[in-house]
């Protein structure tokens, strides 16, 4: 298969419950082109030394970094959120990592949401480190699904915003029920970076192995081969409940060798295999 220029690369999220550890080390037994980071409650993901060791000992390049501001992590770093973006952006750039993913701040958050525009570009002024804010999803109560709960300022989707750069996760677009393609159209050159993940569209955020939804995950990565797209593209799915390490290394392995195909100069048709034992959905926990 023809290599390609965007690289590609593995969520620690995407291995929940399992730790950090065991992410760069299956991103390299699998072929990952490096890892990106999800700073949570497992103490590695906070620590730069810790995670400079689990790098070197692995070849796996720390390409990204995820701020801890999801609501399972409020309390990572303490408990302002600015500040936290702050350390994440200073932990990349000492981990030369180029990009830092940021949820945009929930609706509760004031002080944060009411700063939140001005800090994202004065960092992204500064460089070299990327801060690219995620698209989310209106929070719709399972019995009024027509209700949307304001939930995130100044807002979920990015594509009402002015930020400088934008992660596009699939996923969250499909719980939005927003096409994907339409959106890396939409975000052009401010798209620095993928969360490559499936879904299908409900209320829930499903974090899917590619190609096991309905977001069209294979004419997102053609159109970003093929429009100049140099971010990467970095897996996002969820394997907590795989039924054992088997499962949840083949649904890593199929992740990747879809990406591979679709982001090849010359794509390559490739059908995911179904889950191989699995009975309940594989909801994420993020």
């Amino acid at each position: 298969m023809a290599e390609t220029p965007i690289s590609v690369t593995l969520s620690t999220a995407s291995v929940y419950p399992r730790r950090a550890a065991f992410a760069f080390e299956v991103a390299a037994e699998i072929g990952y082109d490096g890892v990106e980071v999800m700073v949570w409650s497992d103490p590695a993901t906070q620590d730069p030394r810790a995670l400079a060791r689990l790098s070197e000992r692995t070849g796996m390049p720390i390409r990204s970094i995820h701020a801890p501001t999801l609501l399972i992590s409020q309390r990572v770093w303490g408990r302002d959120p600015a500040a936290k973006l702050d350390r994440a952006v200073d932990m990349a750039g000492e981990l030369g990592a180029d990009t830092v993913v940021v949820h945009p701040p929930f609706r509760w958050q004031y002080k944060y949401a009411r700063g939140f525009e001005d800090q994202v570009r004065e960092l992204n002024a500064k460089g070299p480190v990327t801060v690219a804010v995620e698209n989310m999803y209106p929070w719709r109560p399972h019995s009024r699904l027509d209700r949307e709960l304001k939930a995130y300022l100044p807002g979920w989707d990015p594509s009402e915003h002015d930020y400088d750069a934008v992660t596009l996760d699939l996923s969250h677009a499909a719980v939005a029920q927003q096409d994907g393609l339409d959106l890396v159209r939409e975000f052009g050159d401010r798209l620095r970076h993928v969360h490559l993940a499936d879904g299908t569209s409900n209320i829930r955020d499903e974090h899917l192995v590619p190609g096991r939804g309905d977001m069209h995950c294979d004419k997102v990565l053609t159109e970003l081969a093929h429009n100049g797209y140099r971010g990467d593209v970095c897996l996002e799915i969820g394997t907590r409940k795989a039924n054992d390490a088997h499962e949840r290394h083949s649904d890593l392995a199929a992740a990747l060798e879809f990406a591979r195909a679709y982001l090849a100069p010359v794509p390559v048709p490739y059908v995911t295999p179904p889950p191989e034992h699995r009975h309940r959905p594989a909801d994420a926990w993020w």
